[in-house]
């Protein structure tokens, strides 16, 4: 469809809009009226029984887990021990309110959206996705967030509390407070809660009206001129929809400022004891309104700075220096005014055209998933067929829950095969296949996986200047899976081709990280649920090749084992090829005999998956009742 030009155009065009728009929303809103109270229910069941049930061990796990462990001082330790009763028993309270609300938000936008996506470009047979999209596919969206939120509260929480107790390391000292400093800090702290709040909230609310019209009238100009977020989907009434939830936008704004501010008054007690003065802390009372307001004007486009006073709450000199700095670009900014006003204009027209991102397709967080699981399911059947991953692994992690073969080791060496190709080819970014390079162009616009894509563009140079041949990449696969990689003397024997301890020592502080960074994303909750289709991917894998039945000493013949082998060579060719692109990550030259395969997997494996499922619950239960009863 073509975009609109000319005045009497672009009218008939809005007239012509607006009856579309509301009967798609008055769909919408049905749907969500007959979707909403069963997500709601699901979430709100679902996500209750789990805090509630959880509560006592988590109450007991955490006070266990803050007296063992050494990472904590003694004054920093009783004080924790004192202060922790409150966020423990107000836990169940807020994960009960916020499961509730995350309900009817998901249980009410989901379905609307999906009303607004049916008549999207390239949607096939829109009139049938109108009803219904956004109704099957939301209850099983409810599910798969009770289903992350046990993950989180059943191994995430207690891998964090796994980190707690580790042993502290030669020479790391604890983290503690001075008893001397700690009334200082706990006024600071009350102070900044009674003034930083209402300030902040009040800055906030002041901002707020410039806010909701400033974005009515950036969406308002994006719908007419057909740019910013409307220029992809130009027959798609998604402007009216934004134009009419942004003001739920301003809300979520005022609370987020809200809830922020209390983070803000209390980081004043940080301030005290790094300072080692009282008046830094009453000074940084006074700044953080003035530097949340001058943050405000940033969001806005509004004019540099603020009127707020600011004293410095720093004894260093790196404030005076940025102050210092920035006087000398107000008076360039002076001399240039009408250049940099033009230069602004240019900036402002960029970011709301999105050609340039048309041209440049940034990829979406769960392409960086699929690609990570997917090379993971492919390497992982390569690796059972070569023995590195043995049934053993497999059936340890299913029954006793150790899975750090599997969970760990297993993406670093997907993630090293990455860094290795491209450090080879001297990409810029990341080859994740042939023909799709990952970097901060067409990287994901999301925090976490931001966190992520900075040290592995590190870990790639660092790869790239040690010149690595072929022999020792090699080799470094196979390290990565079975040594501890801690000390150069663990190599020894394992034959890596150098003698040089130096370059050992760098190798293998990289291990170390890339298996930390897979760690920390080890613990987010969809993780957890794509790592169990893996495990079970992976064990159907062996009992297709015959390695189950191998591992347990059973009376296979040759014949049945060598084309055990075969199928799992031409299971591997199948998955050998791997394409990003279009949106989604596909797998080519998968054909019909996949399915068929699983399915005739799947009444040879079950019997075996719910047993080691059952008796791996029937464990957990068991050591928390006699836990419970012991204490």
């Amino acid at each position: 469809m073509e975009v609109p030009r000319g005045f009497m155009a672009t009218l008939w065009s809005f007239v012509s809009f607006l009856p579309f728009f509301f009967l798609l929303l008055a769909l919408g809103v049905l749907k969500a009226a007959a979707v909403g109270p069963i997500v709601t229910v699901v979430v709100l069941v679902g996500n209750s029984s789990v805090v509630i049930g959880m509560w006592p061990a988590h109450f007991i796990w955490t006070y266990y887990c803050v007296m063992k462990t050494k990472r904590l001082g003694l004054v920093l330790k009783i004080f924790l021990l004192v202060m922790l009763p409150l966020p423990l028993i107000l836990w169940p309270i807020l994960g009960i309110l916020g499961s509730l609300v995350v309900a009817i938000g998901y249980g009410f936008f989901a379905p609307l959206i999906a009303t607004f996506e049916a008549v999207g470009e390239g949607v096939v047979d829109k009139l049938y996705h109108c009803f219904a999209s956004g109704c099957v596919d939301t209850i099983k969206g409810a599910c798969t967030l009770v289903v992350d939120f046990t993950d989180f509260c059943f191994h995430s929480y207690f891998s964090y509390m796994d980190d707690l107790c580790e042993k502290v390391t030669v020479g790391e000292t604890p983290m503690d407070v001075k008893l001397t400093k700690l009334p200082s800090c706990l006024l600071v702290c009350l102070l900044g809660v009674i003034l930083d709040v209402p300030m902040i909230s009040i800055v906030a609310l002041c901002k707020s009206p410039y806010l909701l019209l400033r974005g009515w009238h950036r969406l308002f100009h994006d719908l007419i001129g057909r740019e910013g977020p409307f220029l992809e989907t130009v027959c798609v009434p998604f402007a009216g929809l934004a134009i009419l939830l942004w003001p739920l936008g301003v809300i979520g704004a005022l609370v987020t400022a809200f809830l922020c501010s209390f983070l803000l008054g209390l980081y004043g007690g940080v301030v005290v004891h790094q300072e080692d003065s009282l008046r830094m802390g009453l000074a940084y009372i006074v700044a953080v309104v003035s530097i949340f307001d001058e943050y405000t004007n940033d969001l806005l486009y509004l004019r540099e700075g603020s009127w707020l006073p600011r004293p410095r709450y720093r004894k260093s000199y790196v404030d005076q220096e940025h102050c210092e700095q920035k006087n000398e670009v107000e008076q360039n900014k002076t001399k240039n005014g009408k250049v940099l006003s033009g230069l602004n204009r240019t900036k402002l027209a960029s970011e709301r055209s999105r050609t340039m991102k048309k041209a440049i397709e940034q990829l979406k967080p769960i392409q960086i998933w699929d690609w990570l699981f997917r090379s993971c399911e492919i390497n992982g059947r390569i690796l059972l067929g070569e023995g590195l991953i043995t049934v053993a692994d497999i059936e340890e992690c299913i029954v006793k829950g150790k899975c750090k073969k599997l969970s760990i080791k297993l993406p670093s060496w997907c993630i090293l095969q990455c860094l290795l190709r491209s450090a080879k080819s001297d990409s810029y970014g990341l080859l994740i296949s042939d023909e799709v390079e990952v970097s901060n162009l067409n990287w994901p616009n999301d925090k976490v996986l931001d966190w992520i894509l900075g040290p592995l563009l590190i870990m790639k140079d660092q790869i790239r200047r040690l010149q690595l041949d072929e022999n020792e990449e090699a080799c470094l696969r196979k390290l990565i899976l079975t040594s501890k990689n801690e000390k150069p003397k663990d190599w020894d024997g394992e034959g890596f081709p150098s003698d040089d301890n130096i370059r050992k020592a760098q190798l293998q502080a990289i291990f170390r990280r890339l298996q930390g960074i897979v760690g920390n994303m080890s613990r987010i909750p969809s993780f957890r649920r794509r790592f169990n289709s893996l495990v079970k991917s992976l064990y159907l894998e062996a009992i297709e090749s015959g390695a189950l039945t191998e591992a347990r000493g059973g009376s296979a013949s040759g014949s049945k084992t060598s084309d055990g082998r075969k199928r799992q060579n031409k299971s591997i060719a199948r998955w050998s090829s791997l394409d990003v692109g279009g949106g989604s990550i596909v797998t080519s030259k998968c054909d019909a005999s996949t399915e068929e395969n699983h399915n005739l997997m799947q009444s040879s494996s079950n019997a075996a998956a719910v047993r080691f499922s059952r008796a791996k619950d029937a464990l957990d239960s068991i050591l928390l009742f006699v836990g419970f009863t012991t204490l």
